[in-house]
């Protein structure tokens, strides 16, 4: 029986690959270097452990650089992007030998002649929030408090589809883990994820997004549940509103009824002045008092408010240069200073990026 199977693979493989052999590859590839000054001068040079962008204090640093290829076809598609810099040392720090430089390597074929289904398996971007790694591509230079403590990317296999006329897309998943790509040692159980985005127009897009599953051994099991709800709405060419809310549980101990419970919304406005100039601000609000995913050990957890301003330039078309300034104020005192700890901190970040 595994023989007949494998060689039905195979088989199939070889005819999907002579129906696609006119498919295109794309090399692509991305740099961001960055300089960032936080007036609470961390002695160590590290931003607080919740930031994993752009998270190294007065110096010089690659945030994120990768090399992509991407091959299309009618039926078959697959990526590959290696990728260095703090980004990657931050988020893929759990991640064994090789795998820390993987930003996405995955594979997926088309299995209906008419229809736009497809599976994919691999290490992919996270179907979690509007914000990726690649800065060029978010409305603010540095990412919310929201992106970075849900996951950027995620290593499983999805079933996805789009209506004909484009409007629905809808996914669902089975994934290693939250965030993960080797799972977490001792956990037996796979977890979960879905999305739905409905676009009724070119100027709004709605998306809602789930994980059910859990990120600990089995021994201490905590099973976790999470919303992610976003819209962008382009008002008019030059003006744009983000707007998002996550909300998790997760149980307090192994079978309670009892949940802990984060949530986080956020807004981001934008305006264009030109092709060549934007301009962005954002608040947004983190309040996990539990510590289930950002802990403290103070008396009232990760209650933590933010505001940011940036001004984006793009000289080229493939050149964009970014300044933002941002502060964070929490209710307790979090923050390491080098006179001791604070409940605020201020910072300036500046970006370039060059794509190709």
């Amino acid at each position: 029986m595994k023989k007949i199977f494998f060689g039905a693979v195979v088989l199939m493989s070889t005819q999907l690959m002579a129906q696609d052999s006119t498919g295109s590859l794309t090399i692509s590839g991305y740099a961001e270097a960055y300089y960032q000054y936080d007036f609470n001068k961390p002695a160590d040079n590290n931003r607080p452990g919740f930031i994993y962008s752009h998270n190294r204090h007065n110096e010089f640093n690659l945030n994120l650089g990768f090399i992509k290829a991407n091959y299309t076809a009618e039926r078959v598609r697959a990526n590959i992007a290696l990728a260095a810099g703090t980004y990657m040392n931050a988020n893929y720090s759990a991640e064994p030998g090789v795998l820390k430089n993987i930003l996405e390597a995955n594979a997926g074929v088309k299995i209906s002649k008419k229809k736009n289904l497809w599976v994919d398996a691999g290490i992919m971007p996270s179907h979690i929030g509007f914000e990726s790694a690649v800065s060029k591509d978010c409305w603010s230079l540095t990412r919310g408090i929201l992106a970075e403590n849900s996951p950027y990317f995620e290593a499983g296999a999805k079933i996805s589809y789009t209506t004909d006329d484009g409007k629905w897309f809808l996914s669902g998943m089975a994934l290693n883990g939250w965030q993960r790509i080797t799972r977490v040692s001792g956990n037996s159980l796979m977890s979960w994820g879905t999305q739905v985005q409905f676009k009724p127009s070119g100027k709004v897009l709605l998306n809602y997004s789930t994980f059910i599953g859990t990120d600990k051994p089995d021994s201490v099991r905590l099973s976790r549940f999470f919303h992610n709800i976003y819209g962008i709405f382009n008002v008019t060419d030059k003006f744009g509103v983000t707007a998002g809310f996550d909300i998790g549980t997760e149980e307090k101990f192994s079978g309670s009824d009892d949940k802990n419970t984060w949530y986080t919304p956020v807004l981001i406005l934008k305006y264009a002045f030109n092709n060549k100039w934007a301009i962005a601000g954002r608040v947004e609000h983190y309040n996990d008092k539990n510590g289930v995913i950002i802990a403290t050990g103070s008396p009232n957890g990760f209650q933590t408010t933010g505001y940011s301003v940036n001004i984006d330039h793009s000289p080229f078309k493939n050149v964009l240069l970014r300044m933002e300034l941002r502060s964070l104020s929490s209710k307790d005192a979090i923050f390491t200073k080098s006179s001791g700890v604070t409940n605020n901190n201020t910072f300036i970040t500046s970006s370039i990026a060059v794509s190709f």
